[in-house]
């Protein structure tokens, strides 16, 4: 073999850092925060500041490997720990907070995580559990001291006490490229949480990945909103890739759902781009058709974590210029897998053709090998109708769950079973037809059916359930929960969505109840989800 003679230098998420602190010092990033409702400094600002978090985060003894978690909304002081924690060496932990209490502590445990760092909104979450987390030294809450809430808890402080003693200057060290950055854990759809631990290397990766312009196309020009949570899944690596092409960064807050905010902040800050779950495009266009107001700065979002009507596409095109890409991917992937936008030549379509081609979720980007496998094992062709599981490979896709090493998660080929079932066309669009878990996506967040299912199955007038998902106009899938009554005990659709509070997530309790006479079931005793989805395929939900 004859080697290249080029350099090769560490693919990692200090070089990120270090390139945008040098070549876009200037660019800003926009905050909406609970003590400051509009934050605004440069990239400058916030790695100088990450240099202190770093020098605090030392003094506090956080080592090479250690886990730090966060429980935040998206904004400035989020962004800080993005960079100080795993360019220091250790693993940024971020936590979900819509989780279930006994998930939150399960995954804290688990993760062996030694100091949090929490918005004031969570600290209620952490007050729960406080005494249920061993291994939590420390608790930071995102604020100064002026607007420190009152609490229970014990060993906490505020941010800026936290590093204000600290010098700016910090010795980055040299860092592997496949050591671990970031932490997070999936749903648990089927029993606890898996952890997905990603490394310097893949988050480069993927960021290059996400910014190439048949994905995201992000320039220097753009002014990017995140409305996707920084919690979940790296924000698709927008902290990553914008400060990698040097693109201003404008954060929400916990105002992220709220059409009115949103608006304010495209139009003040002149964003370009948005990306989010088809639920906060809904109350934008809400917002926006309610007030007459216009955004004509944006451009194009893109929509992730749950299938977006057409009907969003088409106002957004109609009423506002702006186009909208589909994308699928999931925690273990990045996330990024297939992203939706034209090829060249489709312009010629009919707008029926178009508009079948924009519901599918998108075709693969470089970097991701996907196939669709049938229940035999055998590769299924890109025909646009045979369908399969979908698998996948790549460099910025798991290998396995943190902890987990074990697990059946991947087939003998190294491919990540995503549980998700879908044909590819012959232009290489994907597009999702079912997933072979029984589990139910609402505004883009997992719920567990099984979960649902047991604890509707502990009321003593019930004798058996099942939970579908059924379509939903705002939040794209709701679940309906389906029971027959126990022998001579009566019970109504109220009564039972009441016994529910407290066992489930608050989010998870359906909003309708059906009660039959019986379930149909397979030859081997199973409850028949596919029959009852024929059953009930007219079923909309009537919620708002």
């Amino acid at each position: 073999m004859l080697a290249g003679q080029m350099m090769t230098q560490p693919l990692t998420i200090t070089s990120i850092m270090q390139f945008a602190d040098r070549v876009f010092p200037e660019v800003e990033v926009v905050s909406f925060t609970a003590d400051n409702p509009r934050h605004r400094y440069t990239l400058k600002d916030a790695f100088k500041r990450a240099r202190q978090l770093a020098n605090a985060l030392a003094a506090f003894g956080i080592q090479t490997g250690d886990r730090v978690a966060t429980l935040a909304w998206n904004d400035y002081r989020h962004f800080e720990l993005y960079y100080a924690v795993p360019c220091s060496g250790a693993v940024c932990h971020t936590i979900n907070p819509r989780l279930f209490p006994e998930q939150l502590e399960y995954i804290i445990n688990h993760a062996d995580d030694k100091i949090i760092f929490t918005d004031p909104t969570f600290l209620p979450l952490l007050e729960n559990l406080q005494h249920k987390l061993p291994t939590v030294q420390k608790i930071i809450v995102l604020s100064d001291a002026a607007s420190m809430p009152q609490t229970t808890l014990q060993n906490i402080d505020n941010y800026e006490d936290f590093i204000s003693n600290y010098v700016d200057k910090f010795d980055w060290p040299e860092i592997d490229e496949n050591t671990a950055s970031g932490l997070c854990y999936t749903s648990g759809t089927t029993g606890n949480p898996k952890g997905v631990l990603y490394s310097h290397r893949s988050c480069v990766l993927h960021s290059y990945a996400a910014a190439l312009p048949d994905t995201m196309n992000l320039s220097s020009k753009d002014v990017i909103l995140p409305i996707v949570p920084m919690f979940h899944v790296n924000a698709w690596s927008i902290p990553y890739c914008a400060a990698m092409v040097g693109a201003k960064i404008v954060f929400p807050g916990s105002k992220m759902g709220d059409g009115e905010t949103l608006e304010t902040l495209i139009n003040s800050e002149q964003v370009t781009l948005s990306a989010g779950v088809p639920t906060v495009w809904l109350a934008l266009l809400n917002y926006l058709r309610d007030s007459g107001k216009k955004v004509p700065s944006l451009n194009r979002v893109i929509v992730g974590g749950a299938a977006c009507p057409l009907s969003i596409m088409e106002e957004f095109e109609r009423e506002h210029n702006i186009y909208t890409h589909h994308s699928w991917g999931m925690t273990e992937t990045s996330p990024l897998g297939v992203f939706n936008s034209p090829k060249a030549g489709m312009e010629n379509l009919s707008q029926d053709e178009l508009n079948k081609i924009r519901l599918k979720q998108g075709r693969p980007v470089f970097g991701v090998d996907l196939r669709i496998v049938a229940d035999d094992g055998s590769e299924q062709p890109w025909d646009g109708e045979s369908i399969g599981e979908v698998r996948v490979k790549g460099n910025w896709i798991c290998k396995s769950y943190y902890k987990l090493e074990g697990s059946d998660s991947h087939d003998n080929k190294g491919y990540l079973r995503t549980g998700d079932v879908a044909c590819i066309d012959q232009r290489g669009y994907m597009h999702i037809t079912d997933r072979t878990k029984d589990v139910i996506k609402s505004g883009g967040e997992w719920i567990s059916s099984i979960e649902l299912e047991n604890a509707a199955i502990g009321h003593p007038a019930i004798h058996e359930t099942a939970v579908i998902g059924i379509p939903h106009p705002k939040w794209s899938e709701r679940p309906l929960l389906i029971a027959v009554k126990a022998p001579d005990k009566n019970i109504s659709a109220t009564e039972l969505i009441a016994y529910l509070e407290g066992k489930v997530a608050k989010w998870w309790i359906p909003e309708e109840v059906a009660f039959v006479d019986k379930l149909p079931h397979t030859a081997t005793g199973k409850v028949s989800k596919k029959d009852l989805r024929i059953q009930f395929e007219k079923f909309t939900s009537s919620s708002s």
